[in-house]
């Protein structure tokens, strides 16, 4: 088979369709959830496809299921040499982790690629492009685009925005990237009338060759620097989102946060900023309890001029939204933000953002259990989002913590977890240092626990405990002088990654559920006495 490189400068989602892809050579690197989107993508636009992956077919035998009955040529297991995958290929697609620049990559592959790199910057007419699924997808995309991210906060925002983009019935929006399906499986559907919103996180910022219409950054502070080596390359990864935007886009910027606010030095495009308190010109703040906005102007594609508010800048009061805490009212000010930046009416974004009720693994509501509620906040991994979460919660209050460590300094979060919490119970590697930093910082109370089945069972028996202690107390009586009413919270906020215990956030947090269940059920048989 003659190779023909492809263009990547060229490809576009429509000669996708048209044909642009039939009888291609493409090799995907990595069978997890960004590669087997790849591959199902590349295999529909009639490509030949092989994948790579150091794990062995055993290992992967759910992700060659996902990949039904397309025709894909499968290279697995650790005695495959990497560059063999694509000695004849004329694209090749990776996955975000897998990257030369990360030392984190296999250092096989990742001396592979970088060799591969090299001879595709000596002469890219015989040798492949590398590109990533959210470069790739960037490439393509037909549509106006809005990139989240951020150290924390940058699910929330992104699931907020597309849902209140979505009220726009003339504009379908659709919400990817590092959350959801991955896009690229969209790419063909997509039309210049969509909103496309992408949530994107360290691992894929320094794949991107290509910027999104709009920028939205939440906060930029510490966290992966396994990955990254340093604070300063890790907020230099971060940066690169604010480098690449649409001049004719916007960035809107989180005015608390200091190397976030920074970023309106770049001057790359029109800045929006956003604050807790009363707003700077052409941004968004909190005013009387209101979410209000300072002459913000549309843009462009939107009609240009100044967005529609109320009355003095009104938009919504923030006691009507459903997302606790007030880093949620920051991550709420970002949305609306984008909502004015696209034209979208003040009672329009109102109505969305109160009936937003959040999403999964982050402060989720699990269930309230005989007065103990129950918050499932897996992705709470690094200090500032557990810090956030303990300070949305009254107490009593039971923090689960623990996993496996990321190497990030969480000396900070030991004095917040004293002032804001009843009791801590730690669990997986990072249980025992966590469980001496609380100590040390005051926390009243600290247990480990095996597992998480039993860290939940015992942090709503000290929950009942401290409930029973305030129930006990004078009328109107409680820590800190406030009334004693509402119920107790056990958080599930771990401060820490999962893959100590669980494959991911997402079965730690279902792990907690069950859990969570399993109480449920136990308390209900009790109730009615069976």
């Amino acid at each position: 088979m003659k190779r023909r490189i492809v263009d990547l400068d060229r490809l576009t989602a429509a000669g996708v369709r048209d044909g642009a892809l039939v009888g291609r050579s493409v090799t995907v690197l990595g069978l997890a959830r960004s590669g087997i989107a790849m591959a199902r993508f590349f295999a529909d636009a009639g490509a030949h496809v092989t994948v790579y992956d150091g794990r062995t077919a055993a290992d992967l035998r759910s992700a060659i299921e996902a990949l039904g009955a397309r025709r894909t040529k499968l290279a697995l297991g650790p005695e495959v040499d990497p560059a063999s995958a694509w000695a004849s290929a004329d694209l090749v697609a990776t996955s975000p982790s897998i990257n030369p620049d990360f030392p984190t990559a296999e250092p096989r592959l990742r001396a592979a690629l970088a060799t591969l790199v090299e001879a595709h910057r000596a002469d890219p007419l015989r040798a492949p492009a590398l590109v990533s699924e959210p470069d790739l997808v960037l490439r393509m995309c037909p549509c106006p685009t809005i990139g989240v991210t951020g150290t924390k906060g940058k699910t929330t925002t992104s699931s907020l925005i597309a849902a209140l983009l979505t009220q726009d019935p003339a504009h379908p929006a659709i919400l990817g990237g590092n959350i959801g399906i991955p896009l690229v499986e969209r790419l063909t559907e997509l039309t210049p009338e969509h909103r496309v919103v992408i949530e994107l996180s360290e691992l894929q910022l320094p794949t991107l060759s290509r910027g999104t219409t709009v920028a939205v950054y939440t906060n930029v502070t510490s966290d992966h620097l396994d990955r990254h080596g340093s604070v300063a390359a890790y907020r230099a990864v971060k940066r690169r989102l604010a480098e690449l935007v649409d001049p004719a886009g916007a960035l809107v910027l989180n005015a608390e946060d200091h190397v976030v606010a920074a970023f309106a030095e770049m001057h790359t495009a029109p800045v929006v900023t956003y604050r807790r308190e009363r707003p700077l010109p052409g941004g968004l703040g909190v005013e009387e309890g209101w979410i209000v906005a300072a002459h913000v102007q549309r843009l462009s594609l939107a009609g240009g001029g100044a967005a529609r508010v109320g009355r003095s800048g009104r938009i919504m009061p923030i006691s009507e939204l459903a997302i606790p805490g007030d880093h949620n009212v920051s991550n709420a000010l970002a949305a609306a933000a984008v909502a004015l930046l696209f034209g979208l009416a003040p009672e329009t974004i109102r109505r969305a953002a109160a009936a937003f009720a959040g999403v999964e693994h982050r402060l989720e509501q699990v269930a309230t259990v005989h007065g103990v509620r129950f918050i499932n906040d897996s992705q709470g991994t690094q200090p500032d989002a557990v810090i956030a979460a303990l300070r949305a919660f009254p107490r009593p209050l039971v923090l689960i913590a623990g996993g496996r460590d990321k190497g990030v300094d969480l000396s900070g979060l030991g004095p917040v977890a004293a002032e804001r919490a009843d009791a801590a119970v730690l669990i997986g590697e990072s249980g025992p240092s966590l469980a001496e930093l609380f100590r040390k910082s005051g926390v009243a109370r600290v247990e480990q626990a095996a597992s998480l089945q039993e860290a939940v069972e015992l942090a709503e028996a000290i929950a009942r405990e401290a409930l029973a202690a305030r129930a006990a107390r004078p009328p109107g009586e409680a820590a800190g002088g406030k009334a004693a009413v509402g119920p107790a919270t056990v958080l599930l906020s771990p401060a820490a990654a999962s893959f100590d215990m669980f494959v991911d956030y997402a079965a730690r947090g279902a792990a907690f559920r069950a859990a969570v269940d399993d109480i449920a059920r136990r308390r209900a048989l009790v109730r009615f006495g069976r």
